[in-house]
């Protein structure tokens, strides 16, 4: 069984305009129609439970989730048919909003709120109902920021129950989150740089930075590290090889980038649980978040297209 974990989902909501008006002037005002707009719950192993169950994969999804929104994001996964397990919260959950200027969709705007604070009960209440979904878990999903309130080892702290428990961990989060949880030996990480390109404060400004940063994580726990290059590649770094996964997609042909490197992680994960070969997975990988991002829907849910891209994908050894 594949587990999920988001501690700090949201509902997105994303709007597409044809330009974007800053105000310059004190009392200025600027509107800005939107041409169209959607809404879906997002966060990234949410995003990653969405792709998996599109594509017949059972899953869980767990987390922390409140008010309104929270209703939200619960009946978004049960009607995509994904189990969902989260720990009700006296807060809210947050809202995301991303802005596509039509014309250049592959630099989207985005406003990601911090999201609710959890009580010290409420984090007791999640890791009671994760340790018993572990008797059944054969990979862990633990993605996403923090929310305020806990403590940023909660990541390590699950990573280390999953695999005392028998149970391979992705880990997709950034920051003190990320460099807690290296030590527990994590089986896939890719780490967030959405915010600032750097691992530890060193800039991931070269294909020799990248490399050597997943090296490190290598060393301290990690067995297969993905850090983006660009936005159609990314390196791969185990102990024994360093490869390059590389498309020749135009950025013209991006329609939205929301939740797309999730897909990528969940298309990985969703050969790795097939036992194909980690090569065929990560190929697969990029071809799924390519799909998604070259789709206005945030999840791909055409194989056909998937299997398209993976025509114009290759994977080299650096």
């Amino acid at each position: 069984m594949i587990v999920t974990v988001t501690l700090n989902p949201a509902v997105d909501k994303m709007y597409w305009v044809d330009g974007l008006k800053m105000c310059d002037v004190t009392q200025e005002e600027f509107l800005t129609r939107a041409i169209r707009s959607s809404t879906s719950a997002g966060g990234k192993g949410v995003n990653i439970s969405v792709f998996l169950s599109r594509f017949g994969m059972e899953n869980v999804a767990m987390g922390f989730v409140g008010g309104h929104t929270g209703h939200v994001v619960v009946r978004d996964l049960r009607d995509e048919g994904v189990t969902t397990n989260f720990v009700w919260t006296h807060g809210e959950t947050r809202i995301n909003v991303t802005l596509l200027q039509v014309g250049r969709e592959h630099s989207p705007n985005l406003v990601n709120e911090a999201g609710q604070t959890i009580l010290p009960v409420e984090v007791d209440r999640l890791m009671r109902r994760y340790r018993g979904m572990l008797s059944r878990a054969t990979w862990v999903v633990l993605g996403g920021s923090i929310p305020p309130g806990v403590d940023p080892g909660i990541y390590g702290e699950m990573a280390k129950m999953a695999k005392d428990a028998g149970a391979k961990v992705i880990l997709s989060t950034g920051g003190e989150a990320l460099t807690r949880a290296l030590g527990a030996f994590p089986y896939i990480v890719k780490p967030d740089t959405r915010e600032h390109m750097t691992l530890e404060g060193k800039g991931l400004t070269s294909v020799d930075a990248i490399v050597d940063a997943g090296r490190h994580m290598i060393a301290v726990g990690a067995e297969i590290v993905i850090i983006s290059h660009d936005v159609t590649g990314d390196i791969a770094i185990t102990r024994n090889d360093v490869w390059e996964i590389k498309a020749a997609t135009p950025t013209s042909k991006f329609k939205n980038l929301v939740g797309a490197d999730d897909v990528f992680l969940g298309g990985i994960l969703y050969k790795l649980v097939q036992d194909a070969p980690l090569e065929e997975a990560l190929k697969f990988g990029l071809a799924a978040g390519l799909a998604s991002a070259e789709s206005e829907e945030k999840i791909c849910r055409n194989m056909d297209v998937i299997e398209q891209e993976l025509q114009g994908i290759t994977l080299a050894r650096l």
